[in-house]
């Protein structure tokens, strides 16, 4: 995304601004003020990136606090995906067999002579750990060979490296 060289279009009746002037991939182009508007969120993308250096002057304040306010609601998202990322059991590790019992409904006891609940306990199963190697067969087709290697499974690093990027958004972002 190329955005540059932004200016405001003064309003002279309330002395704010009607909208802006960009030069938006090559082109120069009116941008208006709806939040709707994708070259609106192009120019607040672009003040998120570059701050002050894609304007021609002072950043009006409330264009800074509508950018703010993406980047934050980005970092909000970024924050809750990498949460859920983080609470998905580890590949490595698997998780344990559990069960727990819930209440699905309540009849009559005669003897007590009073409602009492109706549990049922779910188990579930356990999932286990994958491998932490897999053995990877390549074939020579000049020499008519075949090579086995053990390598590190790589859904186990992939599962690691996913985990180690969301930790660091978590990292990155929570209140000290």
């Amino acid at each position: 995304m190329t955005i540059s060289s932004i200016v405001t279009i003064a309003d002279d009746k309330d002395g704010g601004y009607l909208c802006l002037k960009a030069d938006v991939h090559g082109q120069e182009l009116l941008i208006s003020l709806d939040p709707a508007n994708r070259h609106y969120q192009e120019v607040l993308d672009a003040i998120i990136e570059q701050g002050a250096d894609c304007f021609e002057g002072d950043i009006p304040a409330d264009l800074q606090a509508a950018a703010d306010a993406k980047e934050f609601a980005q970092q909000v998202e970024a924050y809750k995906t990498a949460k859920a990322r983080v609470a998905q059991y580890q590949l490595s590790v698997g998780v344990p067999e559990s069960s727990e019992t819930i209440v699905t409904g309540q009849e009559w006891n005669e003897e007590a002579g009073e409602m009492q609940d109706v549990t049922e306990t779910i188990v579930i199963p356990a999932i286990p750990a994958l491998e932490a190697t897999v053995e990877v067969t390549t074939y020579d087709f000049d020499t008519d060979t075949s090579t086995t290697t053990t390598v590190a499974n790589p859904l186990i690093v992939k599962d690691d490296e996913e985990r180690a990027a969301a930790q660091a958004i978590i990292d990155a972002n929570s209140e000290d």
